[in-house]
């Protein structure tokens, strides 16, 4: 690990906190968490550096972030190798989080250019109204372990050309990747000339380290990635405050299959989107609808595919499925498979491998459960690769399954019918924040806004008008006249 760390200029031990790599269950290094008195000093000078921050034009913000684009993508493949030793994904996989950094970069250094107000027609003479958008202030990122970088990014670039600074609580199990983002931030931030002390911080720590910044007045933003659980714990404390919290949590994500759908096609999708990142994905998709025409060919195809799937060490060319990140994961697997066999679950996979290679891991067999209805664990969210598939009769029928369920992360339908296709994006159809067409539910693009509603938090990060959830918005009233005219025609003389 040291010379991988290296590249980065940090080392790996350097606390009492041990950090293990999911890939063989080894220690890979440790930490040090950041004291109380840590954490107010580092919180007072991100609140020091926004001072400053916010009187750097925009455009100028942006050439931090574009400079920190050309570090991630120097260190691309040293980065996204250290994510998959740490976070367990394979490699294409981890090289592909560090180029979603890369891509928000992109995207980001653009809108430093394009943080548009509005100029709104006025009922007064001589007056002129407008909508600008100031920073908001110091912003909160805490990660969870399966992106350990890229939600940072995500959050990091539209906060800074923003005018806002970033303090970052990453997850307890992948700090390793979040200490050398932070040296590859401060890098950039070192060609910048100009960065202000406090700009780019990281807080290592536990669940009252994320606390600590959800109570902080200071901190009039937090982003929050995690479980369902999490959000409802962290939101109402930031809301007693008068916080904004944006939140993306929890998605138990599904796929509807019609008749007229290309299988071969949407047995891709569902590799990807089933079995990827070890199911530990946002977006894996947990629950498959399929009609009754097409239901046993295409679960015969799936069973062939998820019997020949390449499970192993995912720093390995031709892996495609790592191991779960860690003995509760798989703990939790096996709960949940327990209790879809009790609710008439008949179970494909899902037993423990490679334990002679890598008795110290927790590599999985993805499991297929054929359900006889959308049962209580199939409509609670597992944090592993078990599909539960079911019948369905017609459209109708499944998409009020679909829309059955207390998330609403990522959707999607495989169909050849564009009325269908169409009643799927409609206001009538799917109630999630991402719905696809013949593609799957995992592999967003940076461009659009990602984020879920119902209980996903109805955060939205990453693309499009996400940036207004870092800034503050202003509407401003110029009187240019000699008179001073009252709205809605008021007298008051």
């Amino acid at each position: 690990m040291n010379p991988l760390l290296s590249q980065f200029g940090i080392t790996a031990e350097t606390g009492e906190h041990p950090v293990h790599s999911p890939i063989d269950g080894a220690q890979i290094g440790s930490v040090a968490y950041d004291s109380a008195a840590a954490i107010e000093s580092k919180i007072a000078a991100t609140t020091d550096a926004f001072r400053i921050w916010r009187e750097v034009p925009a455009p100028r913000r942006g050439e931090l972030v574009r400079l920190l684009g050309e570090e991630l993508r120097t260190h691309k493949q040293a980065l996204g190798r250290l994510v998959t030793i740490e976070n367990g994904k394979i490699l294409q996989e981890g090289l592909g989080e560090v180029q979603e950094m890369i891509d928000i970069c992109d995207f980001a250094v653009g809108l430093s250019r394009q943080l548009y107000g509005l100029t709104i027609a006025s009922e007064r003479p001589g007056h002129r109204m407008m909508e600008q958008w100031h920073p908001a202030g110091p912003v909160a990122v805490i990660s969870a372990f399966n992106f350990p970088v890229a939600v940072w990014a995500w959050n990091a670039a539209l906060a800074l050309v923003c005018g806002n600074p970033v303090i970052w609580k990453p997850s307890e199990k992948t700090p390793l990747a979040a200490l050398a983002t932070q040296s590859l931030f401060e890098r950039a931030a070192k060609i910048f000339h100009g960065a202000p002390a406090g700009l780019s911080q990281i807080l290592l720590g536990a669940r009252d380290t994320g606390e600590a910044l959800a109570r902080d007045p200071r901190i009039p933003v937090v982003s929050a990635t995690g479980s369902t659980a999490m959000g409802r714990a962290l939101a109402p404390v930031v809301a007693a405050r008068f916080g904004r919290a944006i939140l993306e949590l929890g998605g138990n994500n599904a796929m509807i299959v019609c008749p007229s759908a290309k299988l071969d096609l949407a047995l891709r999708a569902i590799l990807f989107a089933a079995v990827g990142t070890a199911g530990q994905r946002c977006t894996t998709l947990r629950r498959l609808f399929v009609h009754d025409s097409v239901h046993d060919r295409l679960v015969e195809a799936l069973k062939s595919a998820y019997a020949n799937l390449s499970i192993g060490d995912p720093l390995a060319d031709g892996t495609l499925v790592g191991p779960l990140i860690d003995a509760h994961a798989f703990g939790q697997m096996q709960s949940a498979l327990a209790a879809a066999r009790e609710e008439g679950g008949q179970i494909a996979g899902g037993g423990r491998a490679l334990t002679e290679q890598f008795p110290r891991a927790h590599y999985v067999k993805p499991a297929i459960v054929e359900m006889p209805g959308q049962t209580a664990i199939v409509r609670r969210e597992t944090f592993a690769p078990i599909l539960y598939v079911m019948r369905t009769h017609d459209f109708d029928d499944a998409l009020a399954r679909h829309n059955e369920v207390a998330q609403g992360l990522s959707s999607c339908i495989f169909t050849q019918d564009m009325q269908e296709a169409e009643r799927f994006l409609a206001a009538s159809g799917s109630d999630c924040g991402i719905a696809n067409v013949n593609i799957g539910p995992s592999g967003a693009e940076i461009g659009g806004a990602f984020g879920g509603e119902k209980e996903t938090g109805g955060g939205r990060e990453s693309g499009s008008d996400s940036w207004k959830a870092y800034m503050r918005r202003q509407t401003a009233t110029i009187n240019y006249s000699d008179a001073l005219p009252l709205a809605q025609g008021i007298t008051f003389a």
